[in-house]
């Protein structure tokens, strides 16, 4: 079957090393060779610059460049002060802050790199210094700057938004309700750890006044994800302009109100923010031309016909579906990921009658698990150089702290009201 031609040759290929970019194009073209399909290449090509061109894509530069600037402008230790003085008094309280800064901050980022960067070079000196080892506070960020890819400016949602055809709207709301149990899921576990090693038993509460004068430091920052959803959602603009919005936002709030960043730095987090996307950019355009020969050799038709007989039921696709996106996602960026699996998964749960909205929440959910599962993975690796503790260290820690996100996703999968109560809600209003 050429289905498994096609994914088979391309998990060879990556797992030897080759960058996954090439790897795609090398599958696409390799298997209309070995095939014997009569496709022009220069067909790979043209489906290449058109999977670029959608112009909605252009808000994913644009919100990388803002996440760069709320990372380096001082955001992120208003929002670590914030959460402190509001929950730093409960048991495992740094650890606590830890989950609810990620949240907080993910909100405004959209990205779980940069809300892992941010918020770790803040928290891991004081949960060490508190008692923490260095391996539970690494994987405590980890886990927790995933929540990041569940909130409402999420970038995945935007890739997904456009991949599925989705409104962008109803899929900014469609994760708060998943990422808010995620954050209670950890916030748990870091009672129990705190409980249990006592480490952290929580710091005295604080005053009024304390609490008054955080809540203005952060003010602005905790306003940003409040602007742009409520824009978005009232039709004063529209997802790509929002990163616009999001941009100017954060330069006011950087440069001129808290001023922790300097005009001179603007030059190298647009470098950053360029490489990013240029990476991003090329994927979607190599993942668009093997998405197209997907298509037109019907491989998600027979893919279909194959799930009918294994799964003849919607909950066992479900479970097919949750299983194949954690074994793709060990070995590959969720972006990336979401763009390889989507244009294959969403005719199938179509077939099972099922919400696009819901798919695209247990699909993010999912791949964003992949970002903390050893070997690989973006925030791991993050929070391991933040913390300089090992990976095997850090993977002791890590289990308690899967097993509450793994809970949570099944909750997500099997409950779709979790994700579409609240954009239904707002659109009833």
């Amino acid at each position: 079957m050429l289905a498994l031609a096609l994914f088979g040759v391309f998990f060879v290929i990556a797992l030897a090393g080759v960058p996954l970019l090439f790897a795609i194009l090398i599958t696409t073209v390799g298997t209309i060779w070995a095939a014997g399909l009569t496709h022009p290449l220069e067909t790979i090509f043209l489906t290449f610059i058109g999977g670029v061109e959608p112009f909605i894509l252009l808000a994913v530069p644009l919100f990388i460049f803002a996440g760069e600037l709320l990372a380096q402008g001082g955001v992120g230790k208003r929002i670590v002060e914030f959460a402190r003085v509001l929950f730093g008094w409960l048991p495992g309280g740094l650890g606590v802050v830890t989950v609810i800064s990620c949240t907080l901050f993910g909100g405004v980022s959209g990205s779980a790199i940069a809300d892992t960067a941010a918020i770790g070079s803040l928290v891991i000196p004081a949960m060490v210094a508190r008692g923490y080892s260095r391996g539970f506070a690494a994987a405590l960020l980890a886990v927790a700057g995933t929540i990041a890819l569940l909130m409402p400016l999420s970038i995945p949602f935007l890739v997904y938004a456009f991949i599925s055809g989705v409104s962008m709207r109803t899929l900014s709301m469609a994760g708060l309700v998943p990422a808010l149990i995620s954050a209670l899921a950890l916030i748990l576990v870091c009672m129990w750890h705190g409980w249990r090693t006592g480490c952290d038993s929580g710091e005295s509460r604080s005053t009024p006044a304390q609490i008054r004068a955080a809540t203005l430091a952060a003010g602005p920052a905790l306003l940003m994800p409040i602007i742009i959803i409520g824009g978005i959602w009232s039709g004063l603009f529209t997802p790509s302009e929002s990163a616009a919005v999001a941009v100017f936002y954060g330069l006011v709030v950087s440069l001129f109100y808290y001023k922790d960043l300097h005009w001179s730095r603007i030059p190298q987090l647009l470098l950053n923010a360029f490489i990013t996307s240029a990476t991003v950019m090329l994927v979607i355009g190599a993942t668009g031309a093997m998405a197209w020969l997907i298509t037109v050799e019907q491989v998600a038709q027979q893919m279909a016909d194959w799930i009918q007989v294994v799964a003849t039921q919607p909950w066992m696709f479900l479970l097919m579906f949750n299983v194949c996106l954690l074994l793709l996602g060990i070995f590959i960026e969720p972006l990336p990921a979401m763009l390889l699996s989507a244009p294959l998964f969403l005719p199938l749960a179509k077939h099972f009658e099922m919400d696009m909205v819901h798919i695209g929440v247990v699909m993010t959910a999912n791949l964003a698990i992949a970002l903390y599962t050893p070997p690989v993975g973006g925030t791991l690796f993050v929070a391991a150089k933040l913390a300089k503790a090992g990976i095997g260290e850090i993977t002791h820690h890590l289990w308690p702290l899967m097993a509450a996100t793994f809970t949570v996703v099944l909750l997500v999968t099997y409950w779709p009201a979790l994700s579409l109560w609240l954009p239904r809600f707002i659109q009833s209003l």
